[in-house]
């Protein structure tokens, strides 16, 4: 019963990175992209740096969005599944 808890445990911040990563990874490419530009043209505009990557971050989503439903239907299904092998 502990393997299985600490199984579902490690599942579980397993798909919440597999599920962050695309957004994360999204705002720290666009974030590196415009710091590079703002250090070439030395432009310091704050707003800049800032809504360049929330529309990045909402695009990728948008984009992802059908596999993130399909993968957190998969972790909602088999922690569904197992809640059958805890009540014993």
């Amino acid at each position: 019963m502990d393997a299985q808890l600490i199984a579902l445990g490690v599942s579980t911040f397993k798909t919440a990175l597999l599920l962050s990563l695309p957004g994360l990874l999204a705002g720290m490419i666009i974030g590196l992209a415009v710091s590079i530009f703002q250090a070439t043209t030395q432009i310091n505009e704050m707003t800049l740096s800032f809504i360049p990557k929330i529309l990045g971050v909402v695009i990728v989503i948008v984009i992802t969005m059908p596999w993130m439903l399909n993968e957190i239907r998969d972790f909602s299904i088999n922690t569904f599944n197992l809640i059958p092998t805890f009540i014993h």
